[in-house]
C-alpha cells in the first residue's frame, strides 16, 4: 500500500468490516480491507480497513455507528 493510507477501524467482526466498506463505497471513499486474522484459528487477529489520509476524518465520522 501507499505511504498516504491510514487505519480507520480495526475489529474481529468480518460483518463490521463488510459494512464498512459498503459504506464508504457508497459515499466514494475507495476503502481496503486487510485481513490478519489468523486462518487457523479465526479468533486471533484483526480486520483492518484503510483509506486514504485525506478520506480518514469523513471516513471515521460515516462509521462511528458501527463499532459496537
Amino acid at each position: 500500500m501507499e505511504d498516504n493510507w491510514v487505519s480507520i477501524l480495526s475489529t474481529s467482526q468480518p460483518w463490521q468490516a463488510d459494512m464498512a466498506k459498503q459504506i464508504l463505497a457508497e459515499n466514494g471513499i475507495e476503502a481496503v480491507v486487510l485481513n490478519k486474522r489468523d486462518s487457523s484459528y479465526t479468533v486471533f487477529g484483526e480486520i483492518e480497513i484503510y483509506v486514504s489520509q485525506e478520506d480518514a476524518e469523513k471516513s471515521k465520522n460515516l462509521l462511528k455507528n458501527i463499532e459496537n
